[in-house]
């Protein structure tokens, strides 16, 4: 439960948390930090609940409002995003029978999480590795997915390369030029729960359909 609460509260004001570990560690640790929590979020399919867009949102503004290499961000967090794409798929290539298994793989990756992920890859297909990035939970659940699922890595290699450019690029931008506007900054809790609310709201519709077709 506090870890719980913990991660609510670092999501929410995930501005103030940022700031606080660049003040700490420096900007060569946040980097790092960032280039971390970016590559287990996409790359290990236990670990959906970290923080994605926020974090990039977030540390877009960080890197405006330090005057940081926004550059050298923006070519780490694709890096991160294209290698846990990576890291992922070859995990639901080798071991997603072994994992599925396993009650502590079903109580963190739920079946219904698995199913939506391949309602989701039927639907849309190739396209759903960079379409995923832009949805919370299921970006970690897809790669894994279609790993299983054994869709040609090369097939793969593209739109994850596709995926990770256009996803960081959109929030790290949208950060770096946004996020220090006074009424954004005064009430960041409420924009990083509108990105959440927002990037979740197709996949809520997704679900109440088919509860609704059943």
């Amino acid at each position: 439960m506090d870890t719980l609460k913990f991660l609510i509260d670092f999501i929410l004001h995930i501005d103030d948390h940022l700031g606080e570990l660049m003040t700490t560690y420096g900007p060569w640790w946040m980097y790092a930090i960032i280039f971390l929590i970016i590559f287990i979020e996409t790359g290990v399919v236990i670990m959906p609940f970290l923080p994605g867009d926020s974090l990039l949102f977030a540390s877009g503004a960080l890197w405006a409002a330090t005057g940081n290499n926004i550059f050298l961000l923006v070519a780490l967090c694709i890096i991160a995003g294209f290698l846990g794409d990576g890291c992922n798929y070859f995990i639901g290539k080798y071991f997603s029978d072994y994992l599925k298994s396993k009650e502590w793989f079903k109580k963190i990756v739920k079946d219904e999480n698995i199913e939506e992920a391949e309602k989701f890859i039927a639907k849309h297909g190739g396209k759903s590795v960079f379409l995923a990035r832009f949805f919370p939970i299921i970006r970690t659940i897809v790669p894994f997915t279609v790993g299983a699922g054994n869709m040609e890595y090369k097939r793969f290699i593209v739109f994850n390369l596709a995926g990770a450019i256009t996803w960081c690029l959109t929030f790290l931008v949208a950060g770096y030029l946004f996020g220090n506007i006074p009424f954004v900054k005064d009430n960041f809790s409420l924009v990083v729960l509108g990105i959440i609310v927002v990037s979740l709201i197709p996949l809520i519709i997704g679900f109440a359909k088919s509860k609704l077709k059943k």
